[in-house]
């Protein structure tokens, strides 16, 4: 029997019986959206292959087998296919053609039914093996094309988010002066009108310099608070570490948020007998940071009581904590608190911050992690807060990788 002609002679009926299997196949739904001709692909190269391999009298074309399997693979890969897809089609190839040549292996000899499917199953699992090399290959320099693109692209966000940066800062800087002359001006202006009382008729002016005098700094500190942020986040604020007073500190900042505090009648409570006479850091930085907990506890607050508490933790660290019997924060928030424009209260309970930038939590966060420290919340709604602050008595500066690199060229 000659299987090789056999196959040769129903190569179009089985390759029509196979598309209709694959096409009908619940478990190949990539193939659903296809045409008939492309699911054909390749097959009819493998089939005439295969008929060579089994012929007595010819020499097998294993070359045409891999190339068929190779492109079969390729394209499926650019069509969808899941590995599993692939692996049922040449299922379904091999059911296929033993169907149709049934009738004659059952009609020859043992030895030649054997060699016909020792050959054709060998076929087939060769055209498996390069298929799947080939569709491996493709799903891998696809998964690089988008790792390169998105390495491109994150690049680019990079780049647009630093050139956003550097506008948003020049833009600030930019609208410091103009806003720094309308305050100096309108201070001016409420001297000269203060020094004579007699006149009555400019009170109205005099409350609406006011009012722009108020806004002004208002808008002022909103950017100076912005700029602030734009260079934690950039990286650019360079620690000036040296020996610093804690309790001098504590006391500048007190002196200067008191008369708030008493506009209020809020009592203000200060305990530092405990805490360390002096550490190594930043002493502008670290007032920053108490400055802004401590003015935002009084304007959160209405009624009640503020204290302050600084102490020395163990042998290594310190710490500041500011009680408040404010508005409190709601669990939900807690993450939030220290996200730039973040305000905590309901809208109706902002009232009692109309001066706040919603940056000042937001920039303690950052320069508590510059110092090397990390800031701690304690808070109940209606009933206050705690922010705690523990930082090392020395803050030791970083290396960075760039200086790492100049000492290495020097050596």
């Amino acid at each position: 029997m000659d299987y090789s002609q056999l196959l040769t002679d129903k190569t179009d009926t089985i390759l029509q019986n196979w598309i209709e299997a694959v096409s009908q196949d619940r478990k190949i739904e990539s193939a659903d959206a296809l045409p008939h001709s492309a699911i054909k692909n390749h097959i009819p190269h493998l089939l005439a292959a295969m008929a060579t391999v089994v012929s007595q009298y010819q020499n097998s074309e294993i070359g045409i087998i891999i190339k068929a399997s190779l492109n079969h693979g390729f394209l499926r890969a650019e069509q969808g296919y899941n590995p599993a897809e692939v692996a049922r089609e040449y299922h379904l190839l091999r059911q296929v053609i033993f169907s149709h040549i049934e009738t004659e292996l059952l009609a020859g000899t043992t030895r030649e039914v054997v060699r016909a499917f020792r050959l054709i199953d060998a076929v087939v699992d060769e055209a498996i093996a390069q298929c799947f090399n080939s569709y491996v290959s493709q799903r891998l320099s696809e998964l690089q094309q988008i790792q390169t693109q998105l390495t491109l692209t994150n690049q680019e966000l990079n780049r647009l988010v630093s050139a956003n940066q550097e506008n948003l800062s020049y833009l600030a800087h930019e609208l410091k002066t103009p806003l720094n002359s309308i305050i100096g001006y309108s201070e001016l202006f409420l001297r000269q009108e203060k020094k004579q009382p007699e006149i009555k008729d400019t009170l109205a002016g005099i409350e609406h310099i006011e009012r722009v005098l108020r806004n002004g700094r208002q808008l002022l500190r909103l950017i100076n608070d912005a700029l602030e942020l734009s260079r934690a986040d950039a990286g650019k604020i360079q620690l000036q570490l040296r020996k610093t007073n804690v309790q001098s500190i504590i006391n500048t900042v007190v002196e200067v948020l008191l008369p708030m505090a008493d506009a209020k009648r809020l009592k203000l409570t200060i305990t530092t007998d405990r805490a360390p006479k002096q550490v190594i850091a930043d002493s502008q930085r670290l007032q920053q940071i108490v400055t802004n907990l401590l003015s935002n506890a009084i304007r959160y607050t209405e009624t009640g009581s503020i204290e302050l508490h600084c102490c020395q933790v163990g042998s290594e660290n310190w710490a500041i904590a500011i009680t408040d019997t404010g508005i409190g924060i709601a669990p939900e928030n807690k993450n939030r608190i220290f996200d730039p424009f973040f305000q905590a209260g309901e809208p109706s309970q902002q009232q009692f911050s109309p001066d706040s930038t919603g940056l000042g939590l937001a920039i303690v966060s950052r320069l508590v992690k510059l110092l090397q420290g990390n800031i701690e919340l304690v808070s109940e709604i209606g009933v206050g807060s705690t922010f705690t602050v523990i930082l090392p008595l020395e803050v030791r500066q970083r290396i960075r990788s760039t200086d790492l690199t100049d000492v290495s060229n020097k050596q």
